[in-house]
C-alpha cells in the first residue's frame, strides 16, 4: 500500500469529562467517499485506539483535508494521544457548528455524525453522515506516498466531468 497515494487529513472529535471538553485530533489517510446521496464518508482506526473510543462515545467528528503547507501539523498529530495532546491545544482551529469537533483553519472540511461501525481485522471502519462541509480555497493538497508527505500541484492535470454516469465503472 506504500505505492498508493492517499490524501492526508486530520480527524477530530472530543469527549466531555468532569473537567470540561477534551478535544483530540489525529492524522489519518483513510478517508473514503461512500455515497453522494445521501452523503456518506468513512474512516478507519486501529481497534482499541483512544481516539476511536472518544469518537464512538460522542458519535460526532470532523475531518480537515490538509493543504500541502500543513506537513508539520500532519507530523505532530500522527503519534499517540500523549504526544498529540499539546499540539491539539495549539491548533489553528474552531469547533464546528454542527458537531463541536475541531475544524482546522485553511483546510477543506467535513462535519460528520456516526451512522455505522464495522470491525474488520485489527481496525474499525466508521461510516458517517456528512452534516456540513466547507471550502478549502484550492491550495495544493497534501498526500502520503512511499512513507513521505508530498504536495499535489500539477498544473497539467486533466479534469474529469463526474456529473455523468460511466465513471469508475458506474452505469456501464
Amino acid at each position: 500500500m506504500r505505492a498508493f497515494a492517499t490524501g492526508v487529513c486530520v480527524a477530530s472529535t472530543y469527549r466531555d469529562t468532569p473537567d470540561g471538553r477534551r478535544h483530540d485530533a489525529v492524522t489519518v489517510n483513510s478517508l473514503g467517499s461512500i455515497s453522494l446521496d445521501p452523503p456518506l464518508v468513512s474512516l478507519s482506526f486501529r481497534l482499541g485506539s483512544a481516539f476511536l473510543d472518544d469518537l464512538l462515545a460522542t458519535g460526532r467528528w470532523a475531518v480537515s483535508i490538509l493543504p500541502a503547507s500543513a506537513r508539520d501539523t500532519a507530523r505532530r498529530l500522527a503519534g499517540p494521544r500523549e504526544t498529540r495532546a499539546p499540539h491539539v491545544a495549539d491548533l489553528p482551529a474552531r469547533p464546528g457548528d454542527r458537531t463541536g469537533a475541531l475544524v482546522l483553519a485553511g483546510a477543506g472540511w467535513l462535519e460528520c455524525a456516526l451512522r455505522d461501525r464495522f470491525d474488520l481485522g485489527d481496525h474499525a471502519l466508521v461510516v458517517g453522515d456528512v452534516l456540513a462541509t466547507g471550502p478549502d480555497g484550492r491550495p495544493p493538497t497534501l498526500v502520503f506516498l512511499h512513507g513521505r508527505y508530498h504536495a499535489v500541484d500539477d498544473p497539467g492535470s486533466i479534469g474529469v466531468d463526474l456529473s455523468t454516469p460511466g465513471h469508475w465503472g458506474e452505469g456501464i
